[in-house]
């Protein structure tokens, strides 16, 4: 175990990126949730990851490649369900399968392609640079600004549709404006910490919350939580073991969400 490199600057700014996206994601990730669309996490960063790929074809920077590939998704998303809510559910399997296969032949076709990809699946957090701090602190002033307007919105539109349409109110259009700003943060996300690792922390905090929050606050407040203290684990493991950082987080948030519900099983059930 290597616990001076815990210490080393070197990995101050790699750290403090991911950091960013240990806290926005979670809080995202209460939203789709809430509105059962957690699906949507892994179909965006999929195709944000097929659109860096993609880019490497153009001589674009992943970056942009990556946002335009998640913007992409939103836009056949929304072209598919055609304003039909019961349909995103197949919107976002087609969309993760197309992500999959685009990448999938890039990486067995173009050399290049085969070391972005396996950066962008297993997670680049550790040669993150400069751009990708700006990239964050810009991510996170955008979100905070985003969910300032439209928390209420979507909240009103889930619980009180009726009431939210006779003000006037418009749902996809408040959900659109949503969705984009989660394929930004997941596309921006997908570039530094990897696919699955976004997913990972979009994903189970928020339902481990969900499980355990008496309210929308405290949901939130604890999804963010668990995802900061899950990723700052991970982070110290990582460097510590001299491990890949990705699979790391992913398997200390599985083992929380595991933990969980194990332990609310023995609670919950009947004492003889």
């Amino acid at each position: 175990m290597n616990f001076e490199l815990l210490f080393d600057p070197l990995f101050a700014r790699p750290f403090a990126i991911g950091l960013v996206f240990a806290a926005l994601l979670p809080l995202l990730g209460c939203y789709l949730r809430l509105r059962e669309e957690w699906l949507a996490a892994l179909a965006l960063a999929q195709m944000a990851a097929a659109g860096a790929l993609l880019s490497l074809l153009t001589s674009l920077p992943l970056m942009a490649g990556g946002l335009a590939g998640a913007f992409a998704a939103v836009a056949l998303k929304y072209a598919y369900e055609g304003g039909q809510r019961h349909r995103q559910g197949a919107a976002y399997a087609l969309l993760l399968l197309i992500g999959w296969g685009i990448s999938v032949l890039l990486v067995s076709n173009l050399p290049l392609a085969d070391r972005v990809g396996h950066a962008l699946f297993d997670g680049q957090l550790y040669f993150t640079e400069v751009p990708h701090l700006v990239a964050a602190v810009a991510c996170a002033a955008m979100v905070a600004g985003g969910l300032w307007r439209l928390s209420p919105r979507l909240l009103t539109a889930h619980f009180f549709p009726d009431f939210f349409r006779s003000r006037g109110g418009s749902a996809k259009r408040i959900g659109l404006l949503f969705d984009v700003l989660v394929a930004a943060t997941l596309a921006l996300a997908t570039m530094s910490i990897g696919v699955m690792s976004a997913f990972a922390l979009i994903f189970v905090p928020p339902w481990l919350a969900f499980r355990q929050a008496q309210s929308w606050r405290g949901a939130q407040m604890r999804a963010v939580t668990l995802g900061v203290m899950a990723y700052t684990l991970a982070f110290v493991l990582a460097l510590m073991l001299d491990q890949p950082f990705g699979p790391l987080l992913v398997l200390v948030l599985a083992a929380a969400g595991l933990s969980v519900a194990f332990w609310q099983r023995l609670h919950d059930s009947p004492r003889a």
